[in-house]
């Protein structure tokens, strides 16, 4: 009999948990209705919606009109980036402030920003990963509109300081988002406490359907919406709202709170433990990021000698499920366009495996991980002829 698949694949998708497909369900039969409609159909859909966005901001410590449902991280980053720029560019606002190692979402949000006139700003990175404090508080300007900072890397798990950035960016007159697809469920995201004028976060993440994100506001906030057409969302994000998608994300943001503290102690420990089993098996293995702070589920691995893209068939042919980096960089020939912002060699960071562990995962997937990989590991150095 042969084992069972390991996904160790969830900062690219989650399964949709059976609670939040549960919630889903009415709404893609009975309580079909259209909320901005006026008949009973209409307003059982506005009531559910309505809810739906007041359960989403007491997960996030918000206001309910301070929430705009999305279709996801990608929307959200470029929302903020490119709504607070277009806004403040006629007040002498000309900066937008981010770091290389940003998603693709923030990083061609702010060229775009550029070719409309922006000056384009970048922190620099350390080996860490992490931004450093002191050269933010000088490229950071009065003249900057907006800084967008992710709060939990993608590729490397690696935490930045979002409370102290955010107050950086704030002292000098700048908006400040935060892309915290990865850290939420993660870490307490909490717009009472941190001074964020925007957020993401992306449903299919922690459990709920692909297509389906909520963008934090802070109420007062100036931004220019990216669609147009309708009065939805009070006009930052016009369309048919999709209700059974925002029911979904709404339980599956209560679930990722409630369970964040004992998902933490439970992802950080299978995450150590497969860290040092590598580390003892395999000669000459990198952890990325292992000297920073980092969220628990992720493990960015590169190993001298190998390239990710043999180590991830292999790793597939034996039922293991794992990426080379961000999952909307697949099929990508260069490198890891963070792991080269920390100053990874190329051939290094060519050889990167991310492991990112999850709701599907347990103590057992480590152990056979830890047992299959440095024999893969081995079998490729053969062939490549390296010792």
């Amino acid at each position: 009999m042969s084992a069972p698949p390991i996904y160790l694949d969830h900062a690219a998708t989650t399964p949709v948990r059976a609670e939040v497909f549960d919630a889903m369900s009415p709404f893609f039969g009975p309580r079909f209705g259209n909320p901005s409609s006026a008949h009973r159909w209409g307003r059982e859909a506005r009531a559910a919606l309505d809810e739906a966005r007041e359960r989403v901001a007491q997960c996030l410590g918000a206001a309910p009109d301070e929430v705009c449902f999305t279709s996801g991280g990608t929307e959200s980053d470029n929302l903020a980036v490119l709504g607070a720029w277009r806004v403040l560019r006629t007040q002498g606002k000309r900066a937008v402030v981010t770091s290389p190692t940003e998603h693709k979402a923030v990083l061609v949000a702010a060229h775009q920003a550029a070719k409309e006139g922006a000056e384009e700003r970048l922190l620099r990175i350390d080996a860490t990963g992490r931004i450093d404090l002191a050269e933010a508080s000088i490229t950071l300007g009065t003249d900057t509109a907006v800084c967008s900072l992710m709060w939990v890397n993608n590729e490397t798990g690696v935490v930045q300081p979002i409370a102290e950035l955010a107050a950086l960016a704030k002292a000098q007159g700048a908006l400040f988002h935060t892309d915290a697809v990865q850290a939420f469920g993660k870490v307490e995201v909490d717009a009472r406490a941190i001074p964020f004028d925007f957020a993401s976060v992306s449903g299919h993440k922690v459990g709920a359907p692909k297509g389906i994100g909520a963008f934090y506001i802070r109420r007062g906030t100036p931004l220019e919406p990216l669609f147009f057409g309708g009065s939805q969302d009070r006009g930052r994000r016009p369309g048919t709202e999709n209700v059974a998608a925002a029911v979904g994300l709404a339980r599956a943001m209560e679930l990722a709170v409630l369970e964040r503290e004992a998902h933490w102690r439970t992802f950080e420990a299978m995450r150590d433990a497969l860290q040092a089993a590598l580390e003892a098996k395999v000669p000459g293995l990198v952890v990325h990021g292992g000297a920073a702070p980092r969220a628990p589920h992720i493990l960015n691995v590169s190993v001298p000698g190998t390239d990710s893209e043999s180590l991830l068939m292999a790793l597939d042919l034996q039922g293991v499920a794992a990426s080379s980096g961000s999952a909307c960089q697949s099929g990508s020939i260069t490198p890891s366009h963070v792991l080269s912002a920390m100053g990874v060699a190329p051939d290094l960071a060519n050889a990167a495996i991310r492991m990112s562990f999850g709701a599907l995962n347990g103590p057992d997937d480590v152990a056979r991980v830890a047992e299959l990989f440095p024999a893969l590991v081995a079998k490729a150095r053969g062939l490549a002829g390296v010792a």
